[in-house]
């Protein structure tokens, strides 16, 4: 159109730095004026040319032309083909009257049969109305029908375990949704306890401090008394048994010694029964401590 805007090198040049094609702006500009002319429009609006839309623009074009002409040939085939219809009904409409056929000379119930008869036809999907045609439209009818019935059966079955699953879901999640709740109310008294725990840990880790140390007071007591492992309880009771035994084998010899101190003032003799109590009563203690000293032996064999 003439009121659409000159392509000027120099302001294009100025809008972008690209290359402009001057055949394509050519082209791109007579399809927008074809285009806004078929719409009713005066003139294109101004916009600014650059390379991009030049080649959106002439992209669009060319595809647009290529449907155009497309739609066009088939525009064109489809109005061939019409006029062939309508020729060729003018000529069934003629030889139907020549044998006294006419549509305005038939009977209405005929008219009608035969209008219900096309119907039939096209909604069968068959150019003409001959028995074989119908039973084999009937027939793939059929077959779809069918297809289409197990298609259903295949779509209720699945609907029904989707409906099943569903229903299972449905449950499971109300059970989850009760569990929840019941958690939920549960976790005042729970954390209550567990604050009684802990309150109850730091008491016994204290304690468990206290004991430690006892303990290591206890051990280092021991070791100062000279105390070890292999000294047991059934060691102290054989020797406090044999402690018994030598003070009931002592206990005469010192009632003998304190007997003495009754005797008449003999220095001598005194002095002679007291020494030999004094070798008793030493080789009494010294059969104590071998005693002892063969226990330990045997306790650490």
């Amino acid at each position: 159109m003439s009121d659409s805007p000159d392509y000027q090198p120099s302001e294009l040049s100025k809008t972008s730095s690209g290359s402009f094609d001057p055949n394509k702006i050519g082209e791109v500009k007579s399809w927008l004026a074809s285009q806004f002319d078929a719409a009713g429009k005066d003139h294109v609006p101004d916009f600014e040319y650059t390379s991009r839309s030049i080649s959106h623009l002439h992209n669009l074009a060319t595809i647009s032309q290529s449907k155009t002409q497309a739609a066009t040939i088939i525009a064109n085939d489809f109005r061939l083909k019409a006029s062939e219809y309508r020729a060729q009904a003018a000529r069934i409409r003629e030889i139907l009257e020549n044998v006294g056929l006419a549509q305005e000379g038939l009977p209405a119930n005929v008219v009608a049969s035969s209008q219900v008869l096309a119907n039939v036809a096209n909604l069968l999907n068959i150019r003409d109305t001959e028995l074989s045609s119908f039973l084999v439209a009937m027939g793939d009818v059929s077959l779809r029908k069918t297809g289409v019935e197990d298609k259903r059966a295949k779509v209720q079955k699945e609907s029904k375990i989707l409906l099943d699953y569903t229903r299972k879901a449905i449950a499971r999640l109300t059970y989850l949704k009760r569990t929840l709740a019941q958690l939920e109310d549960d976790v005042a008294p729970c954390e209550t306890q567990m604050d009684g725990w802990k309150t109850n840990l730091s008491i016994l880790v204290s304690k468990e401090r206290q004991y430690l140390q006892q303990y290591s007071n206890y051990k280092a007591m021991l070791n100062r008394v000279g105390y070890t492992p292999e000294i047991s309880h059934g060691m102290l009771v054989e020797m406090a048994e044999h402690r018994k035994d030598l003070e009931k084998k002592t206990k005469p010899i010192l009632d003998t010694l304190r007997s003495y101190q009754d005797l008449p003032p003999d220095k001598a003799l005194a002095a002679l029964a007291i020494e030999d109590k004094k070798r008793q009563y030493n080789a009494a203690e010294k059969y104590l401590e071998d005693v002892l000293q063969s226990a330990l032996a045997t306790s650490e064999e």
